[in-house]
């Protein structure tokens, strides 16, 4: 009898609020053996307490996924080959793994690496898609991304935010809570702070909601998942 291989599932539980978890991701979560988790250097794992708030994980094998900090490209890959490798283990012993990813794993995520890794050793990987922070905080700002069907979209890290900025239409900053200050002051200098808006912590129990930049006192410090979105000029 062939042995059997685990499936390497990427299982998107959106930005905070589980109730935007998907059924595909609640059904995935509930039949999958594994669940791999991203994990803090303090322990914490967000993209597990949110499931947890959709599905029943009692009984399940947990696994930490510890992801180095670093900007350095030598530490981040030594850090994805060995969680490439800890999930390894378990697919080759036949048990589907399923890994945790904030928001849409399909943008600015972690699963594409060891999906890389993986499958480049014979796994088979599945992706399963789910709603983007920048969708859901620019639902709680009850606004539009982009007004219509004519107008463009640019989705960039916070960090690249003088880059963007004079690229047509609408824009939205990722993850730019460590780069606020530069990013705000990169807005101003665009005349853009006033068409400006941020969203901390989407969906979370601690979510900031920001309007207008203007507004925002620039010595405020914000969390890392700090989702701005700018609309066009």
């Amino acid at each position: 009898m062939e042995k059997r291989i685990g499936t390497f599932y990427g299982v998107s539980v959106g930005p905070g609020d589980p109730e935007l978890m998907t059924l595909q991701a609640v059904r995935r979560l509930e039949n999958c053996p594994v669940i791999a988790a991203p994990q803090t250097p303090k322990g914490g794992m967000l993209a597990l307490d949110i499931a947890k708030g959709a599905v029943e994980l009692s009984g399940k094998t947990i696994l930490p996924l510890r992801f180095a900090m670093s900007l350095d490209p030598a530490v981040q890959k030594a850090a994805h080959i060995e969680a490439a490798r800890a999930v390894k283990e378990y697919l080759d012993a036949g048990q589907d793994v399923a890994m945790l990813n904030l928001g849409d794993l399909s943008v600015y995520a972690t699963f594409g690496y060891l999906q890389e890794i993986l499958e480049a050793e014979g796994c088979k990987t599945v992706m399963l898609p789910g709603v983007t922070s920048f969708c859901a905080a620019a639902a709680r700002l009850g606004q539009s991304l982009t007004g219509g069907m004519e107008q463009p979209l640019t989705i960039a890290p916070g960090r690249c935010a003088a880059e963007v900025l004079a690229a047509p239409g609408a824009k939205v900053l990722m993850k730019s809570g460590r780069q606020l200050p530069e990013t705000l002051a990169a807005l101003a200098d665009a005349g853009l702070l006033s068409r400006s808006a941020m969203v901390c912590n989407c969906g979370l129990p601690n979510e900031e909601v920001w309007p207008d930049l203007a507004d925002y006192d620039p010595a405020r410090s914000a969390g890392y998942f700090a989702t701005i979105l700018v609309k066009e000029g």
